[in-house]
């Protein structure tokens, strides 16, 4: 059975390679608005099945993987910056404090089915310095990742420590994906 991870991150793209030697990468074209009465959990994995059923509908016959992450600060959902002084704005507010991390998988099925799960990881960061921040936001890192650090590059000095999976802070939870795969029949040995 095909496989398609419905991204276009590289991050999940390597991750998938943990679990699946060959897939090929679709990324979804949806509208990305999430339904803001339901919990993060359950906005993270309907915008990962909304992202796998889009693809999945291209695709007849293959099972697809769609997933999607979010940094919660408050209770408040931190995107990617805009520019710098958002990311200068979210580091600032992440120094010296704990956050969640929000992501949510999905598996759509060729028989219509979709199997779908988010993870809650919490991360504390240490205390940064104006300097430490300037200098991480010129490196352009932040500039494309939920929150505006990634905890797999530069962003990794930052981080305390963490509560929970540190994949799923990456972009994508390697176990419960491998779970859902071979649950599902479409990774039958590995």
């Amino acid at each position: 059975m095909e496989l398609i991870l419905a991204s276009q991150s590289p991050r999940r793209r390597e991750l998938l390679g943990l679990i699946a030697a060959e897939f090929s990468v679709c990324p979804a074209d949806i509208d990305e608005t999430m339904d803001e009465a339901l919990p993060m959990t359950g906005r993270v994995a309907d915008l990962s099945a909304r992202k796998a059923r889009a693809v999945a509908a291209e695709h007849p016959g293959a099972a697809v993987v769609g997933s999607d992450t979010v940094v919660v600060l408050d209770g408040a959902p931190l995107g990617k910056p805009q520019d710098e002084a958002d990311a200068r704005r979210m580091l600032s507010a992440l120094s010296g404090r704990a956050h969640e991390v929000v992501t949510g998988v999905a598996l759509a099925l060729p028989d219509g089915r979709v199997l779908r799960d988010a993870t809650v990881t919490r991360v504390r960061f240490a205390p940064l310095s104006e300097t430490e921040i300037a200098a991480y936001i010129a490196t352009g890192e932040p500039m494309d990742k939920a929150g505006a650090y990634g905890i797999q590059g530069l962003g990794a000095r930052f981080i305390e420590g963490i509560e929970g999976d540190y994949y799923s802070v990456m972009g994508l939870p390697v176990r419960r994906l491998y779970e859902m795969l071979r649950e599902s029949g479409v990774l039958t040995s590995n």
